[in-house]
């Protein structure tokens, strides 16, 4: 792409570059370079059980509760930026007398919890000799009442505090919910904005292993709505398609009558329906086990009515019966609009699986336009949601793999990538064959 930027890009981009600022100042404010002699790390929004477990089971806004089970294992996160001394001190409690195990870096230190009321006892000093994550693993060795301690926090020290420090600090925004989920990663794709962009064409793979549960591979994102695959369940997998309501709110039964999406068509076996909490619209899935290493092509349409209102479609390409398949088509009321704002993401939306690795391939992007011209997207900028904004989770990444764009998050990793990073993959050149007249 030689030409000036397009309007679409530079909108774009303004308003990265406008919530950069903010998310850059809020990060160091979030994650705050030391001063005092030692932070508390919150087992709320910091901590994930093994085997996992629902959340009000035995970990809630509070700490560590109704713990136990001699098998269950906790596992604390913190990211230092300096390499040096850890001293840790635990907060706990119970109602008998028991024997705890923490191990860092795998260096155990054993302890005992006596009393009913939270006191904080010293665990002792580990030397970390890296920046990057530490793991915090708490267990229980023996308890001579029914419960092994309830735990409020950790406390730290030393000289690994002397820099900046990323962890959740507190609940404020129900960020311990949002961090145990993770942080949330997008690429954008620009393109100019003479170009009416009918049609908007991608391709994913999930790496085998990746397919972690809670997973939103969203391959088609647009202004209004967006399109990809889910891990709902150990049984279940969705091909799902959303387009938010024009009218702003969580609350799907608050849309009045003439700004509800309207469901115009729907393939056999997808259920459509309405969404909210995130905003509100049409929503439809279609219960489809996709499998990792395979590479699914995704086909979305967006065009106005001439009316007032711009008709989405989706389109899933089935391996195995070498079809198109039709999701669902929306006609979203008081739009008048072709595709804009065109990107992918990766998040995870179970707060349990937040702390497990996934990645994402992103390849073979290209748009077509009203007159049926193919133009390929070769260019994204990386961006992220506001739990990594704030500093509270670090292990975000984004860039270009075997070709391809890729997504990263969760699972603690090390390296991560800047907010507002540009890539390009090599161009391919063949624009995808389809026959539009063909859809269903």
């Amino acid at each position: 792409m030689k030409r000036t930027c397009s309007l679409i890009f530079i909108v774009i981009l303004c308003t990265v570059l406008a919530s950069s600022f903010v998310h850059h100042h809020i990060a160091l404010v979030a994650s705050r370079p030391i001063k005092d002699s030692s932070l508390i790390i919150p087992i709320g929004g910091n901590t994930w059980s093994k085997p996992i477990q629902p959340r009000s089971r035995v970990i809630s806004n509070t700490g560590i509760v109704n713990w136990t089970d001699a098998s269950t294992q906790f596992d604390t996160y913190f990211r230092v930026s300096t390499p040096g001394k850890l001293h840790l001190k635990i907060s706990a409690k119970t109602e008998g007398r028991s024997s705890l195990r923490v191990i860092i870096n795998n260096v155990p230190r054993d302890i005992t919890v006596d009393g009913n009321v939270f006191r904080l006892y010293s665990i002792g000093t580990w030397e970390i000799k890296d920046t990057g994550y530490v793991k915090i693993t708490l267990k229980g060795l023996s308890k001579t009442s029914n419960i092994f301690a309830d735990v409020s926090h950790y406390e730290i020290g030393g000289t690994v505090i002397t820099s900046r420090v990323n962890y959740v600090l507190n609940n404020e925004g129900n960020f311990f919910y949002w961090g145990r989920r993770g942080p949330s990663v997008h690429l954008s794709y620009p393109f100019y904005s003479e170009i009416k962009a009918k049609w908007f064409y991608n391709e994913i793979t999930v790496p085998e292993g990746e397919d972690k549960l809670g997973s939103y591979f969203m391959a088609n994102g647009f202004g209004e709505g967006y399109f990809g695959i889910q891990v709902n369940s150990p049984t279940e997998r969705r091909v799902l398609f959303s387009v938010w309501s024009p009218y702003n709110t969580d609350d799907p039964k608050s849309i009045p009558e003439d700004q509800r999406i309207i469901m115009l068509k729907k393939g056999e076996g997808v259920y459509t329906g309405e969404f909210g909490n995130e905003g509100s619209g049409g929503q439809s899935f279609w219960r489809y086990n996709w499998k990792a290493g395979t590479t699914y092509r995704f086909l979305l349409k967006g065009e106005p009515d001439g009316n007032n209102n711009t008709i989405y479609t989706a389109y899933f390409f089935i391996p195995e019966t070498n079809s198109w398949k039709l999701i669902a088509s929306f006609k979203r009321p008081y739009t008048d609009t072709y595709l804009r704002r065109l990107h992918s993401f990766l998040e995870n939306f179970i707060p349990e699986q937040g702390d497990q690795e996934r990645q994402v391939l992103f390849g073979n992007q290209w748009i077509c336009d009203a007159n049926n011209k193919w133009h390929e997207l070769n260019e994204a900028v990386f961006t992220y949601d506001n739990t990594a904004a704030k500093g509270y989770r670090m292990d975000y990444a984004g860039g270009v793999l075997k070709n391809q764009f890729f997504l990263r998050n969760c699972g603690f990793f090390n390296h991560y990538t800047p907010y507002q990073s540009r890539f390009k993959r090599p161009i391919k050149g063949s624009p995808p064959s389809i026959n539009f007249d063909e859809l269903p």
